[in-house]
């Protein structure tokens, strides 16, 4: 375990880049278009290619939607919408209910949750199949999304750019697998994979009750997540890719956060469209997704982290889907991926960069990436 404290000196402090230096590119892969998203879209510096869409906590098509809504909330109507894979590799609804017959049940599902197994605070997404798309609390989205398929425009993306394409991945790992599995170049040719996913032994440390009740997730069974429980095949064939460089968000460092009714009021008191939607989000939930958001924008806000080796436990048994890792020398050799994992970070900072920039202006419309 590596124990980090950084200083925020001179241009390497957020939003203080060198004049003309070149914008950051990256590409959003995500299951629920949210607060993590616009945070870096948001922000200076940076050049969003693209966002893609995969089921997991929302059907691919549903998330897609979400997504064309949140960039034209965040008035950037040109950035092009990609939609990914439908469906896990090989897991299955009915397979997990085998499993759940076998091994019993789990806290969280996404798209196949049809009910809480003990009362809880957060609502219920409705259940429904892969082809429907509700009407959005947010409203529809007017624009349409792209024809190519995410995997597809990632692949051309990292070619086109090779070697300056960062993906920060917060939902299952599909498209990734898919992407690699069609061309073996695509992992090496990017710059980086930063995802929110895994669970190595997280503590919760808030005292509330909503708190306690996501910890549930992890009180027995510490391993398990679902963003790599949703699909342990494409997570495994994900962390086993030769990136340059990979950053894992665990469960662990979130048990700090939540989005309270207090940060929320915090954060949506400004007059920008973001802001405005914000507004009328559940509060309750930790802040999982956008810790990577903001460990991407900004790495001095790690406190703590650790180099580790990461895969993922694809046998059908009760540890089926649980994060598997090894400090570097014991690791078995058979393509672990060396992972940097975010243990720790710096809340207040956080919080501040949360409201900073969903505070901040519209940032012009660019145009689209492609040409």
């Amino acid at each position: 375990m590596v124990r980090l404290s950084f200083a925020c000196l001179g241009l390497a402090c957020f939003g203080l880049s060198a004049a003309h230096a070149e914008p950051r590119k990256v590409i959003l892969d995500d299951d629920g278009f949210a607060l993590a998203q616009w945070m870096v879209i948001k922000a200076p510096d940076v050049q969003v290619m693209g966002v893609t869409t995969v089921t997991g906590d929302a059907w691919a098509k549903e998330a897609t939607a979400d997504a064309l809504r949140g960039v034209e909330i965040a008035g950037r109507s040109d950035l092009p919408v990609y939609t990914g894979a439908s469906f896990p590799l090989v897991n299955t609804e009915a397979q997990t209910e085998r499993w759940e017959a076998l091994y019993g049940k789990m806290v969280w599902k996404g798209v196949w949750m049809k009910h809480w197994v003990e009362p809880t605070l957060q609502k219920l997404p409705p259940y429904h199949g892969p082809d429907v798309v509700p009407d959005l609390p947010q409203g529809n989205p007017t624009i349409k999304a792209q024809s190519e398929r995410a995997a597809d425009f990632m692949i051309d993306m990292v070619h086109r750019y090779p070697h300056q394409i960062s993906i920060i991945a917060t939902g299952p790992l599909t498209n990734l697998a898919l992407a690699q599995r069609l061309d073996p170049q695509f992992a090496s040719l990017a710059k980086e994979l930063v995802y929110m996913g895994g669970s190595l032994n997280p503590r919760q440390t808030r005292p509330d009750e909503v708190a306690h009740q996501f910890a549930r997730e992890f009180l027995n069974t510490p391993r398990r997540e679902f963003n790599i429980r949703f699909d342990p095949e494409a997570a495994s064939i994900a962390l086993r890719a030769p990136w340059p460089k990979i950053t894992m968000i665990p469960v662990d460092p979130s048990t700090d956060t939540e989005l309270t009714p207090a940060l929320l009021k915090r954060i949506s008191r400004s007059d920008t469209p973001v802001a405005r939607s914000l507004k009328t989000r559940e509060p309750g939930f930790p802040l999982w997704d956008e810790i990577a958001a903001a460990v991407w924008l900004d790495p001095s806000l790690i406190t703590q982290k650790a180099d580790l080796y990461v895969d993922v436990n694809t046998q059908f048994s009760a540890s089926y889907g649980d994060i598997l890792s090894w400090s570097p020398g014991y690791q078995p050799g058979l393509g672990e991926g060396k992972t940097i994992v975010v243990q720790r970070i710096d809340i207040p900072r956080f919080e501040d960069l949360i409201d900073r920039l969903v505070a901040a202006p519209q940032k012009p419309l660019s145009g689209r990436p492609l040409p």
